[in-house]
């Protein structure tokens, strides 16, 4: 008997459902068994379960799938790197605008979890201004030893290192599999570019200009290059206060000696009870000047370099 058309159409569409079916099994077991080789997928990092500073419990790898993230290690009582490199981080968020919460996220996890409690993160986190999609995270010390050795940013314990770890940064994205480390004390906008640019997504690339139209590079002094990279992060020059004061007039306002032992050792002056020292400690809701490890000659550079702009003003 021969089969009707009807029956051959039935026959040849049940046929090519099935052919559908393995294909899509086929496809998805390839991306799985891809996803599995990948080195640096999300599978890659120990499933950590980490605390926000809102008191969130998460694990680490829903922080990071699908995500382009930067991670950094600190701790809230560090005088050294870790206020400039948060604040460095409070840059490049500023830059990088409405991306931040939705495509780009930000992870601090601190490496003294003992003390770093959530609220202890959640006050660290509002002086720095930290807005939508920057996360402050703690959770057990053994958790976070391990976290920090698969990140590639874990520090051995070394006497000679007063700071307590490297101010190194990660920047990745998860679903590509893209991930490279740089310095948290960059120029922001290098890092913003990194982040957004490279593991990010590619830019359009800029019209092509000639070396004819490039304008002059400005002569820098020794001062203004400390201040750019060592102090514009939290200061500013005439504007207004930033994490910490405005300097403007600030050379004239203060006893030079005063300047120098302050800018060399903030947190020697505020533990021998300056009164100048502690009282903008409280005033700037203990946010802590970090201890830049500045020569004689730099200190003095930075100086007149701020008492040359006050005379221009």
């Amino acid at each position: 008997m021969t089969p009707s058309t009807g029956s051959r159409r039935a026959a040849r569409s049940a046929h090519a459902l099935l052919v559908a079916a393995i294909a899509a099994i086929a496809i998805a077991s390839a991306r799985e068994a891809a996803a599995q080789k990948m080195p640096w997928s999300a599978q890659y990092f120990p499933n950590v379960e980490l605390t926000t500073q809102n008191g969130v419990r998460v694990p680490f790898q829903d922080l990071i799938k699908g995500r382009t993230v930067a991670i950094e290690l600190i701790y809230t009582t560090c005088q050294y790197a870790c206020p400039l490199e948060t604040a460095r981080l409070a840059q490049v968020q500023q830059l990088l605008g409405d991306r931040m919460g939705r495509d780009v996220f930000f992870y601090s996890i601190t490496i003294d979890p003992k003390h770093d409690t959530p609220p202890v993160l959640k006050a660290y986190a509002e002086k720095y201004h930290a807005g939508p999609g920057w996360t402050f995270l703690t959770g057990s010390a053994a958790d976070i030893e391990l976290l920090s050795k698969k990140l590639g940013l874990y520090s051995a314990p070394n006497p000679e290192n007063k700071d307590g770890h490297i101010p190194m940064l990660l920047i990745g994205n998860e679903g590509t599999g893209q991930w490279m480390r740089a310095s948290a004390l960059d120029n922001p906008k290098i890092t913003a570019t990194m982040i957004s640019g490279w593991v990010g997504g590619y830019p359009k690339a800029a019209p092509v200009r000639s070396y004819a139209e490039a304008k002059p590079l400005p002569k820098f002094t020794s001062g203004q290059f400390v201040f750019a990279t060592k102090c514009s992060a939290c200061h500013s020059l005439g504007q207004q206060d930033k994490a910490g004061p405005d300097l403007a007039g600030v050379a004239a306002a203060r006893d030079r000696a005063w300047l120098r032992r302050y800018i060399a050792a903030p947190q020697e002056m505020i533990d021998a009870g300056d009164p100048i020292a502690t009282s903008l400690f409280a005033k700037y809701r203990q946010m802590r000047m970090p201890n830049l490890e500045l020569t004689e000659r730099q200190v003095d550079d930075v100086i007149d370099y701020l008492a040359a702009i006050a005379m221009k003003n």
